[in-house]
């Protein structure tokens, strides 16, 4: 039985971990074949966990000459590219009074020029192909509403938000399809400690539970999907409800 993408070819960056990683496993599952892009080392054990349908490409997703060749990896290895997934970010809190240039620069170089830079790119590649795609960006609540010490990752965020329906409007004449997903409150390997030591996590989202990375790479499949055909310029939340909630 053909899975929901099957034949596809997906670029995800950051994907040595956390959603990223859940996102290559469910695409692979749906028979997807996939450009695991990430600079840790860890796309190579994501790659090995999913076998001969996934290629490891080291990435770093601020240098514009590396997220090039990923996209265009997937065109040597894969034949085409139909999907891309710009998932790669760091989360570091910092009060506004005590941001630093490093720290600014840091945050909106990965979370909001990496984005740029593979939608830019995995774009272009699409446009050549002239076969239409579909691309999903990392945004986060934070880029919905506020909270303490996330102002410079907040503003990427929102960032990715502005990017996100940008590139929808400049771009569905070429059949390529954009969208934003906002997780809330996600248990990873690098979040799962800190979430589980801070209560409000959970308790203030309706749902009652932190979120699970394969929760989101769902989402994300969905959109890449035949079946989101008709989907471009949505920002949505995956955030058990947390984003409606006034505390």
């Amino acid at each position: 039985m053909a899975g929901e993408l099957d034949g596809k070819v997906a670029v995800i960056t950051g994907a040595g971990s956390g959603m990223a990683k859940a996102s290559v496993q469910a695409f692979v599952r749906e028979g997807a074949r996939v450009v695991a892009a990430d600079i840790s080392g860890g796309e190579k054990d994501t790659a090995a966990e999913c076998g001969a349908a996934v290629l490891p490409v080291h990435c770093d997703v601020t240098n514009e000459a590396d997220v090039e060749a990923a996209m265009r990896a997937a065109v040597e290895e894969f034949g085409k590219l139909d999907a891309v997934l710009n998932v790669a970010g760091i989360a570091e809190g910092v009060m506004l009074t005590d941001v630093t240039m490093e720290h600014y620069d840091r945050t909106m170089d990965i979370d909001l020029r990496g984005v740029l830079l593979g939608m830019k790119h995995g774009i272009k590649v699409m446009r050549e192909a002239k076969t239409g795609g579909a691309i999903v960006n990392w945004s986060s609540i934070g880029g919905l509403n506020a909270s303490m010490a996330t102002s410079v990752y907040a503003a990427a965020k929102a960032g990715v938000i502005s990017l996100t329906k940008s590139a929808a409007v400049e771009h569905g004449r070429h059949h390529i399809r954009v969208n934003a997903l906002c997780p809330g409150y996600i248990k990873t390997d690098g979040m799962g400690a800190g979430l589980d030591q801070y209560p409000p996590a959970a308790d203030n989202t309706p749902l009652k539970r932190l979120g699970q990375a394969h929760e989101v790479a769902e989402v994300a499949a969905f959109l890449c999907s035949d079946r989101a055909s008709f989907v471009t310029g949505a920002i949505i939340p995956v955030d058990g409800g947390r984003s409606v909630v006034i505390v």
